[in-house]
């Protein structure tokens, strides 16, 4: 077709430019062809115009290879280069400006996150290399990536271990070693096993994973304490150069509240990392046990995953039930319903009938016109007729204070099975996860009278595998199973007015946020009174709040605190009547950066080798530049567009028509004239 459109044009060009040429030439116009070719150019080019002929024009343009700098930014670099911290990072800043003259360099700095602000400033408070490495594959993996320059000390506290991790990237990385690597004296306790909540009069254990290096001879005492009085010692006695084992102690659950413990290993002679030789821990001793039932149509990995996440919780009493009768369910606090109701188990008008908090998890065998007005959303879908649906965080949610690094954590999970067709929210609703793929809810709460949650798929037990293949803990997805049972947990109450924390242990890098209901004469929640709260702490100073209204209910994030014990306070007058309710929170300083000295060259050379590039310390930063300029890899790439464009588009191509025309009449004008 387009083969045709030029065709009749350049005839129907040609022949109007013959006639003019005979009827100029039988008239004696001076050069007779002239005016001929620009008559047959100007109907050549209206007659394109006309017809509108695709063109096609292809441009060639030189892609720059990317070289992506990653400087660790974390607060252990700091200490690493002391003194040299200067000196390290102008080198590093000349090695960039230098690449920048034949290559794109993007410079990043990374810690608990990764940025590109300030990539020299050495404060952040944790590390995550694989993050780090995920992020350059994310933003330039498909790009033409140069190389990738790894500037760390090799330790990190955050993410799975860069080195096992899979990435596509093609492109070398270079490791610049920061640090001394050599080992040092050191005594460290680097981990602590406990239940966070106990049972009033138990007996629970606290214990803990000591690690030495280069401390033979070392005789002393690990001592666990609570408000200057010690409750337990374990001797410990070093013989090697290379120490690890775990120390044990029993506790009894005394006293209700919160308890603050600390676990503290005198130092040793010639150690100078003495702030891992202590942990802290907080531990809520409460005078009840919430009863937990789950209830399932038939044994299922969820159900087993749900028991394993709120094992930990030993305030919480998990009680099974799968298939015939239902137990009473007035003694249970919490009922978790995992595929329910079914054909067979028809529970839904128990389940009413009990006015208890419920967790709807939906499976192939839900009978979802029997949960009709029951569940936070409207479902309308197909139970026999399942598809795949992964996880995408809602960052909006605000019932409870998510885990760090959630969405990193949810882009490494396998997909939930869910069936298919439309679910949409009630009001009131707050959705934790929604459909990567079409932004329905996967996992959402309702505040109310009766609190409720709603999993709209089944298979998070194979999202507490795919984090422990990936992260090494089952953390994340039972925190979140955690949260959820105690956000239904605490909402089932009769009384007019409370408060209530997603924990009661906060760092010191992070906002404590507090929540509080009203709930009216039919128990339902309101939120028409203003409700104020004071915070005090342990000097006695005040700090006064005023709590914003969220949905229902109140929500208030209070900022970020120092290190410290504090209590609160929360007031209103509803009715007439006043309601005071009551709390306290511990906010504890974090620093995972200081739990382990010196240097892994080991893993940035062991980095460098699975991608085909080369480790360098921080001294040698400057060879770099020529490894990697004389890498013939490292090169541009031309990359070719194709675009198809009409000539309307062209406004000069209007002109150029313009002023052929206007030259042909003036010239035809002239001549005539003579």
């Amino acid at each position: 077709m387009q083969f045709i459109s030029w065709a009749i044009s350049i005839i129907l060009a040609v022949a109007a430019g013959y006639w003019v040429y005979r009827t100029d030439k039988k008239r004696g116009t001076p050069m007779p062809w002239l005016t001929a070719v620009l008559r047959g150019i100007v109907v050549l080019l209206t007659l394109l115009l006309l017809l509108a002929p695709p063109i096609t024009i292809t441009k060639n343009e030189t892609e720059k290879p990317v070289i992506v700098f990653l400087q660790d930014n974390s607060a252990s670099i700091a200490t690493a280069l002391g003194k040299d911290t200067t000196s390290y990072t102008q080198a590093a800043q000349q090695l960039t400006e230098r690449l920048a003259g034949k290559y794109k360099v993007v410079t990043w700095g990374f810690g608990d996150n990764v940025s590109a602000d300030s990539p020299y400033h050495f404060a952040r408070p944790g590390t995550d290399i694989a993050a780090a490495l995920n992020r350059v594959q994310e933003y330039y993996g498909t790009q033409n990536l140069g190389a990738v320059i790894l500037a760390s000390d090799g330790k990190y506290n955050q993410g799975s271990n860069p080195l096992y991790q899979q990435l596509s990237i093609q492109s070398p990385v270079y490791s610049i070693g920061i640090g001394d690597s050599s080992e040092q004296k050191d005594l460290r306790i680097t981990q602590t096993y406990y239940n966070k909540t106990a049972s009033l009069n138990s007996q629970f254990e606290i214990r803990a994973d000591i690690v030495a290096t280069l401390l033979n001879g070392y005789n002393n005492t690990v001592r666990l304490s609570e408000n200057g009085q010690s409750i337990g010692t374990v001797p410990l006695s070093i013989s090697n150069a290379h120490y690890d084992r775990s120390v044990s102690f029993a506790v009894k659950a005394d006293k209700p509240g919160l308890h603050h413990y600390i676990i503290d290993a005198p130092a040793a002679d010639g150690e100078t990392n003495t702030t891992n030789n202590r942990k802290d821990i907080f531990i809520e001793v409460v005078d009840e046990k919430k009863n937990i039932l789950i209830v399932g149509s038939a044994p299922h990995p969820d159900i087993n995953a749900i028991k394993e996440a709120l094992s930990d919780v030993e305030t919480y009493k998990v009680t099974v039930h799968t298939g015939g009768n239902l137990p009473p369910l007035s003694s249970y606090r919490v009922i978790i319903a995992h595929d329910l109701p079914s054909g067979i188990y028809n529970y839904q008008s128990q389940f009413a009938a009990s006015h208890k908090p419920i967790w709807y998890i939906l499976g192939n065998q839900t009978n979802t016109a029997a949960l009709y007005n029951a569940t936070p959303a409207t479902l309308n879908v197909n139970v026999a007729a399942m598809h795949d649906a992964y996880p995408a965080l809602n960052p909006s949610f605000s019932i409870f204070t998510t885990p760090q690094n959630l969405q990193a954590i949810l882009d490494k999970m396998p997909p939930l099975s869910v069936p298919m067709g439309s679910i949409q929210p009630n009001g009131n609703t707050d959705i934790l996860f929604k459909q990567k793929d079409n932004g329905q809810p996967l996992w959402m709460l309702q505040q109310g009278t009766t609190p409720m949650a709603l999993t709209t798929g089944t298979g998070m037990w194979r999202w507490r595998l795919y984090e422990y293949k990936n992260f090494n803990t089952h953390n994340t997805i039972d925190e979140c199973i955690r949260q959820t049972v105690s956000f239904l947990a605490a909402n089932s109450t009769e009384k007019p007015f409370y408060t209530s924390v997603s924990k009661y242990v906060w760092n010191d890098q992070e906002a404590v946020y507090i929540n509080a209901y009203v709930l009216n004469a039919s128990n339902q929640q309101v939120n028409t009174p203003d409700v104020q709260l004071t915070i005090t702490d342990s000097t006695g100073k005040k700090q006064n709040f005023s709590f914003e209204r969220n949905g229902t209910s109140y929500r208030l994030n209070t900022g970020i605190w120092p290190e410290g014990n504090y209590t609160y306070t929360a007031q209103t007058r509803y009715n007439g009547t006043a309601y005071s309710a009551s709390g306290s929170f511990t906010v504890t300083h974090s620093s995972p950066e200081q739990m382990e000295g010196g240097a892994d060259y080991k893993l940035l050379y062991g980095i460098a080798k699975k991608y085909n590039g080369a480790f360098v310390p921080a001294q040698q930063i400057t060879s770099l530049y020529d490894s990697i300029t004389k890498n013939d890899k490292i090169k541009p790439v031309i990359q070719s567009n194709t675009i198809t464009v009409s000539l309307v588009d062209w406004r000069w191509y209007f002109l150029v028509i313009l002023i052929i025309a206007v030259a042909e009449w003036l010239l035809r004008k002239y001549w005539l004239a003579q």
